[in-house]
């Protein structure tokens, strides 16, 4: 929700919310002109660079170079620091050497302080060091004046640092002097306007309509420039809502990484919206690099693509055209501090990243199921009623939500007790069902000294503070309320416990839990959220951290979930605000986008841009949570969703009910059908995302991370991989009758999934669709597993059997894996409570193995159904070879038509070791 929604009547009469058209107003936010650190540092123009390398203070220890640098005109120096870090990761960190008082270093996101790689000087000149790393591939080469830093791998220049100069710090100041007759309104310094009419009231005050920001520690803005050589292809920096690929920028239009409730998004937009990963990656066919920029302040990215002349000939006479792509960071405060992953490879890359700021956790196997979800289901009978809806409509879902409305006049942790009386009651009956409840907790609290979560927090001074040091009050959904300061350890320590069973009353342990509004959204805020003279835990100011505020509240409430199940089981939470290392808490969605044919279409770059980023547990909602889908979008968008991570259909209180049954039975029917199938295709999601924990593999990925030296793939955003088997190109038009689908690679076979229809690679095919289908092709060479029947939520087919779907490719060979678990607790880290099966078909034999002896997990689940695609004559005999057991002929049907064998009636043991032989 937003602070938009037309519920707001519903927020305590004593204040004044406005309601916002279903359009964002623009107006309310800041373009980047309106930016006074962005402005000061736009005055920095590309040239030779002030800043100049003291060489000789140049020192290498423990794996870390270190060296001063000056500049030229203020003699200040800055602290470099260069650090070699396994896995092929280089570290650049810059600093104040002797700041007035310490700047602001991102806590918490880096999983461990990584591991250092030995750096060795290669080469140590009056105006240049050389420096080895990883074993002589790559060398790092700093140049004293102008200052500048190289990155070569195998010879070859890489990426240029400061190459345009444009390398930018502000250091801190002691605050201006004031005369007795002075207030705290009135600054030293002249106030200057700009074209747009904002001011900006000296170096300490920014003024954005009636809001001014003031700041403790004047300017603090850091910015430096890469340049990425040989590389056009660039992509990364969620969220936002243009094309996959990274666009040119102009002047006063970069891409806004800053945290905001931004209800109804522009569409093809840079502005910030509510999470914001500061991770871009850089592609060519030979080499994929990204860099990792942590800063949790505002952040403001510039980047342009250039030619670049090459001399090819020994006589100068020939020139060939490189790409090269400049880069250029700035962010409010902090520091600089940058990571190079130099790749090669995408997988290498995503890799590294989660090396640094770890893996998607592996979600309980119920959230991979499908969620219903409205601003507000009414009371526990509409609860019921809507359980109920899907069971008679035979329609397959795990999870019912719950929006503010649940609560006692918006306080979290509480129910309303006229609409929901009997909370345990209702999740008892849902729990029957074998299903879950999921409720939203925000971390604004109602300012009500009888609210115990309020008097607690109030009294523990749980809460951020304004530049006075008094609790900072800001109105959001309950009115005039607190925000919870979720930096602080003590705090969140707190705020988990409010999970537990005793002080969570009505709760019970299938309830889990959905963040909302927590970029902080704050309804009479500057540009709807928090001010940046706000104050944090250990005296940071908000500037400080702003990315950063929902990061923290989401590690609380998956904190709190895993203690109150005894550190036993694996929590599910939501969140709409996220940072980098999210990935290691739960789920991200793109928050409130509009029942529009647009927003369906950019939902798939949106989606893609988040899972490259770490984030491989992402969804939109399903029929656009603003506004009311004609039912062609909402078949279309159920479509494109089941075969996104998250999957959860959700509707804002003034929109008409859109259940799955509500729009005639044709649509229902086609609806059902895409819910099943998503169902059945439950053991292939659980392991992609026990790869995406395990292996840094995203779920969901554009075309050109599989297919990294196909140029056609690299610009492709309508259509992606569901890991390396599943190509998916979802309908995003209207009345469409055929779509184009590029299939890559000339040597690679497809297959239609649903027809079995074989087609060679290298080739764009025009695809006809119905309503009732979108194009969804097995690539040959892999095998995906499937559960034969599907149950009433995924707790119901625990026990169901399993299908393999072989798919062979050119060589008339095929591999792919099968991962279980009990799908629900911590025992698979601890335990090894789990089984990992690798299948392999290979000179006519489909074999079963272990893909990892550590697995024990003991399961009655068998094999039961085989089909085999691209089998191009008929068997004579089918055999199976289990150890201890007769081999046994088996019964089996071939279609020459599709030329696919399907082996039935199997008993095949899940865990066990066997193999199947096509004679």
């Amino acid at each position: 929700m937003s602070t938009s929604d037309t519920g707001v009547q519903a927020v305590s009469a004593c204040e004044d919310v406005s309601v916002l058209d279903e359009a964002v107003d623009k107006s309310k936010f800041k373009s980047c002109s309106q930016l006074s650190f962005y402005r000061r540092q736009k005055r920095l123009l590309p040239g030779k660079s002030l800043y100049r390398a003291l060489l000789d203070s140049f020192t290498l220890h423990n794996g870390i170079a270190k060296l001063q640098i000056i500049h030229e005109e203020t003699k200040v120096p800055l602290l470099i620091e260069i650090y070699g870090i396994e896995g092929n990761i280089l570290r650049l960190r810059i600093n104040e050497l002797s700041p007035l008082k310490p700047r602001y270093e991102v806590p918490d996101v880096l999983v461990t302080e990584p591991a250092l790689h030995r750096l060795t000087v290669i080469q140590e000149e009056a105006d240049v060091v050389v420096l080895g790393y990883d074993e002589g591939d790559h060398k790092v080469h700093i140049t004293a004046s102008p200052f500048q830093i190289d990155v070569l791998f195998k010879e070859d220049v890489v990426l240029r640092i400061n190459s345009l100069g444009l390398l930018y710090f502000e250091h801190l100041q002691p605050p201006p002097k004031k005369s007795r007759d002075q207030s705290e309104e009135k600054s030293d310094v002249p106030a200057i306007s700009s074209e747009d009419g904002e001011e900006d009231l000296g170096l300490w005050k920014e003024k954005f309509g009636s809001f001014v920001d003031y700041k403790a520690s004047g300017p603090s803005s850091v910015g430096l420039d890469f340049s990425l050589h040989g590389y056009e292809h660039v992509y990364g920096l969620p969220e936002r809502t243009e094309p996959l690929q990274l666009q040119s920028t102009s002047d006063s239009n970069a891409y806004r990484l800053y945290n905001l409730d931004v209800f109804g998004y522009e569409l093809q937009s840079k502005m910030g919206l509510y999470g914001s990963v500061p991770l871009l990656l850089a592609h060519k066919p030979e080499q994929t690099i990204g860099i990792f920029w942590l800063n949790a302040s505002e952040t403001l990215v510039e980047l342009s693509t250039k030619p670049v002349f090459i001399e090819t000939t020994t006589d100068m006479t020939k020139k060939r055209v490189v790409p090269e792509t400049d880069i250029r960071w700035i962010s409010e405060s902090g520091i600089m501090d940058a990571f190079l992953l130099m790749g090669p490879s995408p997988f290498d890359v995503f890799r590294q990243y989660t090396q640094l700021t770890g893996s998607q956790s592996l979600p309980p196997l119920f959230s991979l199921g499908y969620h219903q979800c409205r601003w507000n289901y009414e009371d526990e009978e509409d609860v019921k009623a809507v359980d109920d809806g899907f069971d008679e409509h035979d329609i397959p879902y795990d999870v019912i939500w719950l929006d503010i409305e649940h609560t006692e006049g918006k306080r979290y942790f509480t129910w309303d007790k006229e609409k929901f009386p009997s909370p345990k009651k209702m999740q008892e009956s849902l729990q029957s069902k074998k299903r879950k409840l999921v409720i939203i907790s925000d971390p604004h609290i109602k300012i009500d000294p009888e609210y115990p979560l309020y008097s607690q927090a109030k009294e523990g001074g749980y809460f951020v503070k304004d530049r006075q040091s008094k609790d900072f009050v800001g109105v959001c959904w309950p009115g005039s309320s607190c925000y919870l300061d979720f930096t602080s350890p003590e705090v969140r320590k707190w705020y988990s416990a409010q999970f537990t069973f005793s002080s969570y009353r009505g709760s019970t342990d299938i309830l889990f839990v959905w963040n909302d509004m927590n970029e902080p959204s704050v309804f009479k805020g500057p540009e709807l959220t928090m001010p940046k003279d706000n104050v944090h835990c250990g005296g940071w100011e908000h500037r400080d951290l702003h990315n950063l505020y929902g990061f923290y509240q989401q590690m609380a409430s998956a904190e709190g979930l895993i203690q109150r199940s005894g550190g036993i089981e694996r929590p599910f939470v939501l969140t709409r605000s996220f940072f980098a290392g999210s990935q290691r808490y739960g789920a991200v969605w793109t928050g409130d986008n509009n029942s529009e044919w647009g927003y369906l279409k950019i939902s798939i770059p949106m989606l893609l841009t988040i899972s490259i980023a770490g984030i491989s547990f992402c969804g939109a909602d399903v029929g656009g949570f603003i506004g009311n889908p004609d039912p062609e979008l909402l078949v279309r968008w159920y479509q494109a969703g089941a075969y996104q991570p998250f999957f959860r259909g959700h509707a804002t209180m003034d929109s008409k009910r859109r259940e799955p049954w509500l729009f005639g039975a044709d649509n229902t029917q086609i609806i059902r059908e895409v819910i099943r199938e998503r169902y059945a295709l439950l053991p292939y999601w659980y392991l992609l995302f026990y790869r995406a924990h395990v292996s840094a593999e995203p779920v969901m990925r554009p075309l050109w991370v599989d297919f990294p030296q196909q140029l056609e793939t690299f610009g492709i955003e309508d259509q992606y991989m569901v890991g390396n088997a599943l190509l998916v190109h979802p309908v995003t038009d209207p009345e469409v009758i055929s779509v184009d689908v590029l299939l890559p690679r000339s040597d690679e076979i497809w297959y239609n999934f649903r027809t079995f229809e074989r087609f060679v690679g290298l080739s764009t095919l025009k695809v006809p669709v119905t309503l009732d289908s979108i194009p969804v092709f097995q690539r040959g060479g892999t095998v995906i597993p499937l559960k034969t029947i599907v149950g009433k939520s995924t707790e119901w087919m625990k026990g169901i059997s399993y299908e393999l779907r072989v798919a062979l490719d050119s060589k008339r060979s095929a591999t792919g894996e099968l991962y279980t678990d009990d799908g629900h607790s911590f025992q698979y880290l601890h335990e090894d409570h789990f089984l990992y099966r690798r299948f392999t078909f290979h000179k006519n034999i489909l074999s079963s193995s272990c893909a990892d002896e550590k697995g024990r997990y003991s399961t009655e689940c068998v094999i039961e159904r085989i089909l085999i695609l691209g089998l191009r004559k008929q068997p004579a005999s089918v055999t199976t070879i289990e150890p201890g057991r007769r081999h046994q002929k088996v019964t089996f049907a071939y279609n020459p038509r599709t030329s696919v064998l399907t082996v039935e009636k199997l008993s095949l043991g899940l865990g066990a070791d066997w193999k199947m032989h096509v004679a």
